[in-house]
């Protein structure tokens, strides 16, 4: 009996030994992480991935390789990053048009495949036209529209794209239809201000730094910015809160995950993103190329998206443009 007992005791202590001499679970990251970003290299995207993943190796003290996944105007490289395995080593910084793309008929895809880790960027809308315009305010450009439906002409995009859908947000808002501004489609914001500057279109419906050059030259004036706080570079521009609309739009980049990471890795994860978005360096990286901030954690970031992608799927309806 002594000896069974004793047996006993000494197998039990053999046992706690041996687990906790046994190696521990690795904790998060114990390996390189990847960030994909869905559009070109170059762009501002790739530009504002880049400076993220470079500043989070140093917090997470493993690689952070960034890879270009472009094709189907976003929907490539977003599905990618949602059909990684969701245990954070795969992440992605997903743009606006994540709010866009299932509207439009590209894909079935949407906020609620990812987890929301930050948001870390906010480029709001204006609305510019040319220094001689007989516009002059918000107010001004709601009563030409009003009066005369269709004969204002924008462009800053292409038909659909977020300065299109922001203008016609606006309308919308103001109880207009969302075409009593016409569209003419652009490769982008440059092409349709060199238009408007050239007397082709009457606004132009795009960021504000992309209008800087022609601003600071006076040959385009900003009338309008569609956010809740003025612009870094033109505080002057006045907000859309100033004719009574509480409609704001602009386009926004975050850092996500596919959908299910667990609440650890998220919490170490959005933890070190906001110490980059807080450094002075990543304010200093923003201002340079007139990027907006705006900071939001994991809950406030994954509710933002449900709202954009609502907003968005109201205005493309009232459109035609969604499917």
């Amino acid at each position: 009996m002594k000896r069974r007992l004793i047996g006993a005791l000494l197998g039990s202590a053999l046992a706690v030994t041996t687990l906790f001499s046994s190696p521990a679970i690795a904790a998060y990251p114990d390996r390189p992480v990847t960030m994909i970003v869905p559009w070109g290299a170059g762009g501002g995207t790739d530009a504002v991935a880049r400076f993220i993943a470079a500043e989070l190796e140093k917090a997470l003290k493993q690689p952070v390789n960034v890879v270009n996944r472009t094709g189907g105007s976003g929907v490539v490289g977003h599905q990618a990053i949602a059909s990684a395995p969701a245990d954070g080593y795969t992440l992605g910084l997903i743009t606006v048009e994540i709010g866009m793309m299932r509207h439009a008929g590209l894909t079935k895809l949407s906020h609620n495949e990812f987890t929301a880790i930050a948001l870390v960027n906010f480029d709001p809308n204006a609305v510019m036209v040319r220094a001689d315009s007989p516009i002059k305010d918000a107010k001004g450009l709601l009563d030409a529209a009003r009066a005369n439906p269709g004969k204002l002409k924008g462009s800053g995009t292409g038909q659909g794209g977020i300065w299109h859908l922001g203008l016609a947000g606006w309308l919308v808002d103001a109880k207009l239809s969302g075409n009593a501004i016409g569209w003419v489609p652009s490769q982008g914001a440059a092409p349709g201000l060199q238009d408007l500057a050239a007397g082709g279109v009457d606004l132009v419906s795009a960021s504000l730094p992309e209008g800087r050059s022609l601003i600071e030259a006076g040959k385009v004036r900003p009338i309008v910015l569609m956010s809740d706080k003025p612009d870094g570079l033109f505080p002057q521009v006045p907000l859309l809160k100033s004719v009574g609309s509480n409609w704001t739009n602009g386009a926004w980049r975050g850092v996500a995950g596919p959908k299910g990471i667990p609440k650890d890795v998220v919490d170490r994860l959005s933890s070190a993103v906001k110490q980059i978005y807080d450094s002075k360096a990543y304010k200093d990286f923003l201002a340079s190329r007139g990027f907006g901030e705006m900071w939001a954690g994991p809950a406030d970031f994954a509710a933002f998206m449900a709202r954009d992608d609502a907003a968005k799927g109201e205005v493309m309806k009232a459109v035609g443009l969604a499917k």
